[in-house]
């Protein structure tokens, strides 16, 4: 995609994609082996409550809301014909990221400040994506708006209840359940359509099911499951709700023929990712009715798993397709989606085979942060460089 003859200004900043996959990468490189390393009690700091509340907080409310903002700013002017949101406007959304973080990480910010200045990021790009939607008159994205809006909403109860010294689980289990629900939307919408791009250019005849009421019936099941996750998360009901819903999302992916996309990694990873979310709900339902894994599995199912997968998938397409290059992923990409599933089944299912904690959990920052530095590595060239369309 180019960035339009008229722009001027750095590369960089010349679609959101550029500066904030690279920002999510180098984050997710550094912020899980700093906090594995805490937790086991290497690395000594005296500041927030970093052996969990800061992981948590710094996963699902710093590093996906950083991705999440490279992908809208990206996709809205597709949905809406508009200009991007690029330059100095670009910067300062970035600079209020950054600013978030700081003050989460360093001594010395008052909880309050922190708050407020993290709580501004999510607030400011729901903006942002509604002003977007109404000016465009982009009316079929409004569930997008209003996901990102109550993943806003999530944060800042987050906040309010860290600062009030009480528990931050229904908050955590919020962000969570919007999640689940943005990923089956999103990945719904774009592992079908580029699976169909690759079977036609392979000519191959089969095609992925158009949506129709067992797409409905997932998502369906998953909002209401969520719902009931969020509010009743050891009630048997919501055990069952979960699990119907992660069968049911397995069924529609099977619908989609991922397995013929094997010749093409970028396609056939949007698929693994699909395949982590739906398992993620199963593997939480029956968490929750008693049998196999723990729910705390379950959720890094979802938050290594089908966010790492998924979110590297589209980092890497989006990252080549728009800085003008094939559609491609070669060797150093691969191994970036082999490194981040390896990460996943390291976290999900390391306690299930007895590995020492310690040994876990380093295995898999070692692994899933290491996916990210080398997408940081590898593709950080062609995010500050000009598009090759655009030479």
């Amino acid at each position: 995609m180019n960035a339009s003859a008229n722009y001027k200004g750095p590369a960089f900043l010349s679609y959101g994609f550029r500066p904030f996959f690279f920002s999510a990468a180098i984050f997710a490189g550094i912020a899980v082996p700093i906090w594995v390393m805490i937790n086991s009690g290497r690395v000594g700091v005296e500041w927030h409550d970093v052996s969990r509340y800061w992981h948590i907080h710094e996963m699902v409310f710093g590093f996906l809301p950083c991705v999440i903002a490279g992908f809208l700013l990206t996709a809205m002017p597709n949905w809406t014909e508009r200009p991007p949101v690029r330059d100095k406007p670009l910067l300062g959304l970035l600079l209020l990221w950054l600013a978030g973080r700081l003050v989460m990480a360093l001594p010395g910010f008052p909880p309050l400040v922190g708050a407020l200045v993290d709580g501004a990021f999510l607030v400011v790009l729901a903006g942002i994506v509604w002003w977007e939607i109404v000016a465009g008159k982009a009316w079929d994205r409004s569930p997008i708006g209003v996901l990102i809006s109550l993943y806003a909403v999530g944060n800042l109860l987050f906040h309010a209840r860290f600062l009030d010294d009480a528990a931050t689980n229904v908050a955590e289990r919020l962000a969570l359940a919007l999640l689940m629900v943005l990923l089956a939307l999103i990945g719904g919408r774009i592992t079908p359509s580029f699976t169909e791009d690759f079977l036609e250019e392979a000519k191959l005849s089969q095609r992925p099911a158009a949506f129709g009421p067992l797409d409905g019936i997932s998502i369906l099941l998953l909002v209401i499951g969520g719902v009931a996750w969020i509010i009743q998360p050891q009630a048997i009901v919501t055990g069952w709700l979960l699990a119907g819903a992660g069968v049911t999302h397995l069924v529609r992916l099977m619908r989609w023929y991922g397995w013929l996309t094997w010749r093409e990694p970028l396609v056939l990873i949007l698929h693994v990712g699909y395949g982590w979310l739906a398992m993620s709900m199963l593997i939480l339902g029956i968490a929750i009715l008693g049998v196999g894994l723990y729910p705390e599995d379950a959720i890094h199912a979802l938050t290594t798993g089908a966010v790492g997968a998924m979110t590297l998938a589209v980092m890497t397409r989006a990252s080549l397709g728009h800085t003008g290059r094939p559609k491609h992923a070669g060797t150093m990409t691969v191994m970036i989606y082999v490194l981040v599933n390896l990460g996943a089944v390291f976290r999900v299912f390391g306690p299930s085979f007895s590995l020492p904690i310690t040994m876990m959990l380093g295995l898999a920052a070692l692994c899933w942060s290491g996916a990210y530095i080398l997408f940081a590595v590898g593709y950080g060239p062609m995010l500050f460089a000009n598009s090759l369309d655009e030479e």
